[in-house]
């Protein structure tokens, strides 16, 4: 399979349909809000604006680099009918500062396309700066009785579990990722039907970047009170998908997990699978204090130098983790109804490592939010001293992040 749109576009076409779709999309949301108001026509527009300044460093007396986002992202919804609805989705940021001029090749960290249809681009760029425009959701939706059929670019979310998510085979995530709450989504098509009011056969399929394709089906239904999901399917044009999930609680603790067994398709008849298994658990007191505890296992090890090498590299289910064990305890606390506090501590035990992740949000206004976060990563892992031969060396990694965040 060939992407069309990659064969033929050129960058300097590229670069010119980004620009003009980031100054004509907002102006459509604008006249079509306008125009569905006086004829009661029902359409949303919706979106923020947040400035963050980031402060990345690997030890206190080291050189510090600092970076200033200022993110925006527009959100079009109409619906024409009950049973056909339609969204689109911007997400533009311009970014300046020492991360430009310093990380080697951070502009194409930015201009990741991971979907099949090449929708992002650079409106400017230069030394120290860039303005990047990507239109991250665009889908239809179709409803008919229990059929339901979503098509074009979406978040196709199988996750169970809140940090690690062995059953998401097609939107893996970073739990570090602190400015995109909206996460990636794919170019697929999605079919569902409603077998009941708690059970769903659901069909996905999708193109990536590279012309790889992954399709698999999800049966969810609910018993005892659990919701359970059974996944089978391809992944990515090479591994024979397997998984399990469930959620539900114990005495009032929220207990889910999800299991995903991968085979390569070229290596069916031997034993070279991989198992990537996450199990969780979750509790709110009565004085809304919420703690929260998870574990994974990833059979797929994965090979870095180093945290900041993994926190910019692209993900997949297979690399949802440093290491093969990892683990989770989080807590997090509404101090007031305008100011919430959290905390999440990561253990590696196969790099003698661990996260540290504070971080609190205060709201100043109506749709006005302040949040402040700082992210430290610690660690050993092998460096080569002279040919052949390798010691462990500490390495650690400091972010730290400030942000201003508008609601419209």
């Amino acid at each position: 399979m060939t992407n069309p749109l990659k064969r033929s576009q050129a960058p300097e076409m590229k670069t010119r349909i980004i620009k003009t779709a980031g100054i004509l999309f907002p102006v459509f949301c604008l006249v079509v809000t306008l125009y569905a108001q006086e004829t009661e026509r029902k359409t949303n527009f919706s979106g923020y604006l947040s400035n963050m300044q980031t402060v990345m460093f690997q030890d206190i007396d080291s050189a510090w680099l600092t970076d200033n986002l200022i993110h925006n992202r527009l959100n079009f919804s109409w619906f024409p009918s009950e049973n056909f609805n339609l969204q689109v989705e911007m997400r533009n940021r311009f970014i300046f500062g020492e991360f430009v001029n310093n990380i080697p090749g951070y502009s194409g960290l930015i201009d990741r396309e991971t979907g099949w249809f090449d929708l992002s681009g650079f409106v400017l760029q230069g030394k120290s700066y860039l303005l990047h425009s990507t239109i991250d959701r665009a889908w239809a939706d179709l409803t008919r009785g229990k059929w339901e059929l979503r098509l074009g670019r979406q978040r196709i979310n199988w996750g169970q579990n809140f940090v690690w998510n062995p059953n998401d085979i097609f939107n893996t995530c970073s739990f570090f990722d602190f400015d995109y709450p909206e996460r990636p989504g794919s170019d697929a098509i999605r079919i569902r039907y409603y077998t009941g009011a708690s059970s769903v056969v659901e069909t996905a399929l999708k193109v990536d970047a590279m012309d790889k394709l992954t399709a698999a089906m999800k049966i969810g239904l609910n018993r005892c009170n659990y919701d359970f999901q059974f996944i089978g399917g391809v992944l990515s044009a090479e591994d024979i998908a397997a998984g399990f999930g469930w959620a539900g609680d114990i005495s009032g603790t929220g207990f889910r997990g999800e299991i995903t067994y991968l085979h390569p398709m070229e290596k069916s008849a031997d034993t070279s699978g991989i198992l990537i298994a996450a199990l969780g658990g979750d509790y709110t007191f009565s004085n809304s204090l919420h703690l929260q505890a998870e574990i994974l296992y990833n059979g797929a090890i994965l090979s870095v130098g180093g945290f900041e090498q993994y926190y910019y590299m692209p993900l997949t289910v297979k690399t949802i983790s440093f290491t093969d064990w990892s683990m989770l305890v989080g807590v997090s606390y509404p101090v007031s109804p305008l100011f919430q506090a959290s905390a999440n501590v990561m253990v590696f035990p196969s790099l003698k490592g661990f996260f540290a992740g504070p971080s609190c949000h205060y709201s100043i206004g109506e749709n006005f939010r302040f949040s402040m976060a700082m992210q430290y990563f610690s660690g050993e892992f092998e460096k080569q001293t002279v040919p052949g031969q390798t010691e462990e060396e500490r390495q650690n990694l400091f972010l730290g992040y400030l942000r201003f965040k508008y609601h419209f």
